[in-house]
């Protein structure tokens, strides 16, 4: 507020997260929130954090709804149709660890911060940039949940096949640290390969099933990639190929609003507040939900739509 110059006066109403997250991080806004209604006497917007990442785009570009958002992050993975204000279909979502959670774990697992070429990357930069000079042939990794005919995700297995081949490595080159392998960048470039692989599946999985059901209208295909890792290049280029080949126009917020920032926020209460929905009747007694669905979970009808995706040639488009 300071450094906008404004005054309580000058808003409209006020917007928090109140679901999902962690607990005490939800309980300091949301009483916070409270006090700020009981003083100025604005009206409250309760938020849900993954509908502000999907809805982050509309702020600045004209999106119209239903669109298709793949919502991508340390924490999350998830597929839905929004077909507008508090209302999406989930098409499928991860059963256990997050994309952005895995590259972490195997960026540490390889050592990747001591990396001289690596230094002040996160885990997830590190990957990506020693993929670049990798080759994600040199090793073969059991397939990965990429073959179920559903829109789920799981990143479990595939760590814990990468980790078994980094100890495989180890061994055979005798060395005591994944940094002395000589072949970091390979382990790199298929580890990402793989997380690729599995996420252009499952997201023409879902562009076949919102055709076929008829969800999304052709002149409507859009679409939203947001999260952290929405920012990797290579796999934004390899959701760009799969937009391509099913006529889907890809829209990805700017990194700085991909990650979890208050301004998403400020803006999926200014959709509601446009439109005049969504106001506690009650602020004081809004309860915060760590735990809250996205919307009406319709993965098993995706699954028993037994979709075949044709090959799908990403990596070298």
């Amino acid at each position: 507020m300071k450094q906008s110059g404004a005054t309580w006066k000058d808003l409209s109403a006020i917007a928090t997260t109140v679901m999902p997250g962690l607990a005490l991080s939800l309980s300091v806004g949301l009483n916070y929130s409270k006090q700020l209604v009981q003083e100025t006497g604005l009206p409250f917007i309760p938020i849900h954090h993954m509908e502000a990442h999907a809805l982050t785009v509309r702020m600045i570009e004209r999106v119209e709804f239903p669109f298709l958002v793949f919502l991508v992050s340390g924490g999350h993975c998830i597929l839905a149709v929004v077909r507008g204000l508090g209302d999406c279909l989930v098409l499928g979502q991860t059963l256990d660890d997050a994309p952005g959670e895995a590259y972490d774990k195997i960026s540490r697992r390889l050592n990747l911060k001591e990396h001289p070429k690596c230094n002040g990357m996160s885990g997830g930069q590190a990957i990506e940039f020693l993929a670049r000079t990798g080759d994600h042939t040199a090793f073969t990794l059991r397939s990965q949940r990429v073959h179920k005919k559903n829109c789920n995700f799981s990143f479990s297995g595939l760590k814990n096949s990468v980790n078994q081949l980094i100890t495989r490595q180890e061994n055979q080159q005798g060395v005591q640290s994944p940094l002395l392998l000589n072949n970091v960048n390979d382990i790199a470039a298929i580890f990402q390969f793989n997380v690729t692989h599995q996420m252009t599946k499952k997201v023409a999985r879902a562009m076949i099933y919102s055709q076929q059901s008829h969800l999304i209208p052709a002149e409507k295909q859009t679409l939203v990639v947001s999260g952290g890792v929405a920012s990797n290049v290579y796999i934004r280029n390899a959701l760009k190929y799969v937009c391509d080949k099913y006529d889907y126009r890809l829209m990805c917020p700017p990194p700085r609003l991909c990650t979890d920032n208050g301004i998403m926020i400020a803006w999926a209460g200014m959709e509601r507040l446009k439109q005049g929905i969504g106001f506690a009747s009650d602020p004081q007694s809004v309860k915060y939900e760590p735990r809250w669905p996205l919307g009406e979970d319709i993965s098993n009808l995706v699954s028993d739509a037994r979709i075949t995706v044709p090959a799908l040639r990403f990596w070298k488009s």
